[in-house]
């Protein structure tokens, strides 16, 4: 029974508990969820890719690492990115791990033809594509004819955790995707964790990896500074907010001053006091 429950979309459990070699059975699992491949389409097996260092020049100035990359029976590559934060730049964020997965498929001198496929799957824990759809995936159609696809080398998906949340409905029983993402949400309930976990074995075996992270103090530190890392920055964003928004007002203040609106009624409608208005 799980008593305290460690948050799996961190990022150091995350690529520990999916993207490192021997996590082949959940990370196949999980894109199959993402993927809807059945049947024939199936994914049966994966190569974890262990080149994950991207250049500055991707990640706007300093070195980064990606989250997860691996590779599929056909060649195709696929990266799974976790974000908790909005950084107002996710599309083209992602765009630009495409990019540089796809343009380094081949060596110089080599076939176009032997570039690989790139997937992306975007985990977000906030709204960002302004669609209801808590899962959306982009490809290259054609403007007027939607039903002609350019190629199938780019493919994009989002997954809104949030959206997910406000789900009414979790088909735990019939949808795989609704039980890795009830299992990524930190906020279910411990008994819904349990649940999932009984009906998913895939699932089981992230926990494994989960509790191996909790049980050993090294990685648990690791874990706390990532923790640490991700309050950081939602704070700094909040006051970035906070400042933005208190500069909006002294604008809004200093507007109403040019038209001849009394201290005490700028005060009154924008909340900064007399004292500091009449500073400025």
């Amino acid at each position: 029974m799980i008593k305290e429950r460690l948050n799996p979309l961190n990022d150091f459990a995350f690529q520990k508990a999916m993207g490192e070699k021997g996590d082949e059975i959940q990370l196949i699992a999980f894109l199959n969820a993402v993927l809807r491949r059945t049947g024939k389409d199936h994914i049966e097996s994966v190569e974890i890719l262990e080149d994950k260092d991207l250049p500055a020049s991707v990640v706007g100035g300093k070195a980064g690492k990606l989250d997860i990359l691996a590779k599929l029976a056909d060649s195709t590559k696929v990266n799974i990115e976790v974000q908790l934060t909005n950084q107002y730049n996710m599309e083209r964020r992602s765009l630009d791990y495409w990019a540089w997965n796809y343009t380094k498929g081949i060596g110089s001198g080599q076939n176009y033809r032997l570039l690989p496929a790139v997937i992306g799957i975007n985990i977000l824990d906030f709204e960002y594509i302004p669609v209801e759809d808590f899962h959306t995936s982009f490809h290259i159609y054609e403007d007027r004819h939607k039903d002609y696809q350019l190629t199938d080398a780019l493919e994009l998906h989002f997954l809104d955790m949030v959206k997910f949340r406000r789900q009414p409905e979790k088909n735990i029983r019939q949808e795989p995707l609704h039980r890795w993402l009830i299992y990524f949400d930190k906020y279910s309930p411990i008994t819904l964790i349990e649940e999932v976990l009984n009906m998913d074995t895939a699932i089981q075996e992230m926990q494994k990896k989960i509790d191996w992270i909790q049980g050993d103090p090294a990685l648990l530190r690791s874990y706390l500074k990532y923790e640490k890392a991700i309050s950081d920055e939602i704070t700094r964003i909040d006051g970035a907010k906070q400042e933005g928004r208190q500069e909006e007002k002294i604008e809004i203040a200093r507007n109403f001053k040019k038209i001849g609106v009394s201290i005490e009624q700028i005060a009154q409608g924008t909340g900064i006091s007399v004292e500091e208005l009449e500073k400025l």
